[in-house]
């Protein structure tokens, strides 16, 4: 028999200590910001829906860092979309709102990059559209901030730049399902676990980004970085 292959955990890493955040599954909201889901078409408070990354789809970059991101296969229409990550410390199902704060273990500053395109085409011939959302490296992400050193966040900017100039600015607190909420409505549908991160929707403003553009994210309380498309 072959050796069995090698695979290393995916593991971020944490502002401020030596010890890195194992990462479980990454869980992502769609249209979760009023102003967003009206520019896809929505109407507004809609139920929440989720979708998922490979772990391995996270891109980390370190605090006020820059790196080169390989701009990805198939698409003609890669989109960016920033967005306040949260990384659960304490797993558990059916989780209630007023107790979900304390399963938070930390945040971070993220994009969820999409090959609109790509989305789009999975959505008219109604099949899923992992293909648009899925790809390699397509989770940059900032090192998680202990909520100790945070506090909950509930309020807080979080801005895209391209080449400077702001193309998205939301306030945390403007999401239509709120960080113990979408908590809660995650662990009704699956049992979160201990190093689960949550990629909880973008305002509006999303747009196409080319090869040599530079994506600024900030998120208040959590951090920036950028990031090359190369």
């Amino acid at each position: 028999m072959q050796p069995l292959p090698i695979v290393a955990p995916v593991t971020l890493p944490i502002q401020g200590a030596d010890q890195r955040f194992a990462v479980h599954r990454v869980y992502c909201v769609g249209r979760n910001y009023a102003d967003h889901a009206k520019e896809m078409g929505a109407s507004g408070r809609e139920p929440p829906f989720f979708f998922f990354k490979p772990a391995d789809a996270l891109f980390e970059v370190g605090h006020g860092e820059s790196r080169d991101w390989p701009y990805p296969s198939l698409t003609q229409d890669l989109h960016y979309e920033v967005e306040l990550v949260v990384a659960i410390g304490r797993g558990g199902k059916n989780i209630a709102q007023d107790q979900a704060a304390h399963h938070i273990w930390g945040y971070a500053a993220g994009l969820d990059m999409t090959r609109r395109d790509l989305q789009a085409t999975m959505k008219k011939e109604s099949k899923p559209w992992c293909i648009g959302k899925g790809f390699d490296w397509s989770a940059p992400i900032g090192p998680i901030v202990p909520i100790e050193t945070t506090g909950e966040l509930s309020a807080g900017e979080i801005t895209l730049a391209v080449n400077g100039e702001i193309r998205q600015r939301g306030d945390f607190s403007h999401m239509i399902w709120n960080v113990r909420e979408v908590i809660a409505h995650i662990s009704q549908a699956w049992e979160l676990k201990a190093g689960d991160l949550i990629f909880t929707g973008t305002p509006a403003g999303v747009g196409q980004v080319r090869r040599g553009d530079v994506m600024q994210v900030s998120a208040e309380g959590v951090g920036s970085f950028s990031v090359n498309v190369v």
